[in-house]
C-alpha cells in the first residue's frame, strides 16, 4: 500500500524539526512525507531541505503563498502532488509515536477513515523539549509518568496499544472530536468528496466539514485510538474571529446531504485524476 503522510506547517520551524525527527524514527519507513506549507518563510524551506538530505523516506515540500490561514488549501495541494493510495494527515506541531504510521496502516480498511488521538504537552514542557531538542518519541513509561506527575502532559491512556477489533467500528457516524492532526483516509474517498472545502475562512471546522462529507458519502468512522498517538506541542490559541461563520456553514452541511467540497481538491488535479 502506497502511503503519504501530510504534515501541515506555518512558520514554526522548531516544532517542525521535532516532528520531522519523529518521522525519521518510525518503525515503518514505507511512506512518503509531504510538508504542506501554508506560506512559511525560507527558514522552513531550509529545514525541510536539510531533513530531506538525510531522511530514510521521500520528502516533498509543497508551499503556497501566505494569504492568511489556509490549511485546507495546503492539504489539498499536498494530496494533489502525490499518487499515494492512502493519506495520513497530521500537523507540524504533533510529534508521532514510533508506531504512528504502522498503526494507521495496520488498521486501515476500505470504506472507513481512521481517527486517532493525541497527548497534549504543557507550555512549560513544550518550551523545555524544544530548547533541549529532546526526542519525545523516545520517552519510556518512566518518563511519561514523571511528566504526568508534574502535570506536563494531560493524559497517559493514549499511550496504551490495543489490537484491532469490532469495538473500533462501534461508532461509525462519529464526527465530533475527529481532527486532522491524526486522521487517515483513502485517496479515492478524498477524490469522491473533493478534499477539503476551501470556502472555510480562517481557523476552525474545515476538518469537521471533511469528515461529515465523508460520512454523507458512505465512508464510516473507525477508531485508531490506542494504536497511533501523536504528542501535541503547546501553542497559542489561533485567531477565532471567523469561527462563528464557519460554525454556521457546518450547521448547514449537517442538515444537507452534500458530499463534495464547493471549492476543493479538483482545482489542483489533472482532469484524468478527477472522479468520474
Amino acid at each position: 500500500m502506497d502511503v503519504a503522510v501530510v504534515v501541515t506547517t506555518y512558520n514554526r520551524p522548531d516544532a517542525l524539526a521535532a516532528v520531522l525527527d519523529g518521522y525519521g524514527e518510525q518503525t515503518d519507513q514505507g511512506f512518503e512525507l509531504i510538508v504542506a506549507d501554508d506560506g512559511s518563510t525560507d527558514e522552513t524551506r531550509d529545514l525541510v531541505a536539510a531533513f530531506r538530505s538525510r531522511a530514510p523516506m521521500p520528502v516533498r515540500h509543497v508551499w503556497q503563498e501566505d494569504a492568511g490561514f489556509r490549511a485546507g488549501a495546503a492539504r489539498n495541494r499536498a494530496v494533489a502532488s502525490s499518487r499515494a493510495e492512502y493519506i495520513i494527515f497530521t500537523d507540524g506541531d504533533c510529534v508521532p509515536a514510533h508506531g504512528f504510521v504502522a498503526g494507521h496502516k495496520r488498521l486501515s480498511r476500505r470504506g472507513f477513515f481512521l481517527a486517532a488521538n493525541r497527548v497534549l504537552l504543557s507550555e512549560a514542557c513544550t518550551r523545555e523539549v524544544l530548547a533541549a531538542k529532546e526526542p519525545v518519541q523516545r520517552w519510556d513509561w518512566t518518563d511519561w509518568l514523571k511528566r504526568w506527575a508534574r502535570r506536563d502532559v494531560n493524559r497517559l491512556l493514549p499511550l496504551l496499544t490495543l489490537p484491532d477489533g469490532g469495538w473500533r467500528k462501534r461508532d461509525p457516524q462519529r464526527w465530533k472530536g475527529v481532527k486532522t492532526c491524526n486522521l487517515s483516509v483513502w485517496r479515492q474517498d478524498l477524490l469522491r468528496v473533493n478534499g477539503f472545502d476551501e470556502s472555510y475562512e480562517g481557523w476552525g471546522l474545515e476538518d469537521s466539514d471533511l469528515v461529515i462529507r465523508l460520512l454523507h458519502a458512505g465512508v464510516s468512522h473507525k477508531s485508531a485510538r490506542f494504536a497511533a498517538p501523536v504528542f501535541h506541542l503547546w501553542h497559542k490559541e489561533n485567531d477565532r474571529s471567523r469561527l462563528a461563520r464557519n460554525q454556521q456553514r457546518l450547521e448547514e452541511l449537517l442538515h444537507s446531504e452534500q458530499t463534495r467540497a464547493n471549492r476543493g481538491l479538483d482545482q489542483y488535479l489533472a482532469p484524468a485524476a478527477s472522479p468520474v
